[in-house]
């Protein structure tokens, strides 16, 4: 069984498409253009490049550290390439931000440490793991972009950012209740025996791919939520 529910066969190529966990980074950027498009004003350009910046930060180098940290994906890229990756994007997301910040405020550079420190803190479990977990997931790639996008967009944080990260957060805590137990039965889960007694008195055998369905399904309909809802406020910001 595949890793992962949108991992494509092993080998060249598809390694780094799987390597960019699709579903999940497009999620966590749409998030970046909700935060960005609840601003009083949206400045396009600031905000596509705040999307480019959590593009190679979180698309690119938390997942590239992330693939180092015990191979979840068993991809074939070579450690040092892993490396390279992740330095690489994540200082050219430190770049952007600087230089956003530069033409706006300087308080844009807490945003941009802070998510400096929190990419391999958290997929690398540093410090012991303090900062890997359910409540660091949502905070880090769901409650921090729309914040940072908010107020890289209106210089300041309101009411209503602070809500939309609340939901963000709430929406990522959701989706690690479901993708946690369906991990588990990919990577883990060599078999799986036995069936389910109905009231009818019938049986159902017990198979892997029943048992991961359902929840897989309900994570690819969240994504897909949350891309739609970033679509819609885009339409009406524009």
């Amino acid at each position: 069984m595949r890793p992962a529910f949108y991992a494509l066969r092993p080998g060249g190529w598809r390694d780094y498409v799987t390597l960019l966990h699709p579903p999940y980074t497009a999620w966590h950027l749409a998030n970046v253009v909700i935060g960005g498009c609840l601003a009083p004003t949206v400045p396009w350009g600031r905000l596509a490049l705040t999307v480019a910046a959590f593009g190679l930060a979180l698309g690119v180098g938390a997942h590239a550290l992330d693939e180092l940290n015990g191979r979840p994906l068993r991809t074939g890229i070579p450690n040092w390439t892993l490396i390279a990756l992740a330095v690489a994007s994540v200082g050219g997301a430190c770049a952007i931000g600087i230089a956003v910040a530069s033409h706006t405020t300087w308080w844009l550079l807490a945003f941009v440490a802070v998510g400096a420190f929190l990419v391999p803190a958290y997929n690398l479990e540093l410090f012991g793991g303090l900062f890997h977990g359910t409540l660091w997931l949502g905070l880090a790639w769901a409650a921090f972009p729309v914040l940072t996008a908010y107020f890289a967009c209106a210089e300041t944080l309101r009411v209503e950012a602070v809500a939309a990260a609340g939901w963000a957060l709430l929406m990522v805590t959701a989706q690690r209740a479901l993708s946690t137990p369906v991990r588990r039965m990919r990577r883990e889960v060599l078999s799986v025996s036995g069936s389910l007694e109905l009231s009818d008195g019938t049986r159902e055998p017990l198979e892997r791919e029943h048992l991961v369905a359902a929840p897989e399904t309900a994570l690819r309909l969240m994504a897909a939520s949350s891309l739609l809802l970033a679509a819609a406020l885009v339409a009406f910001r524009l």
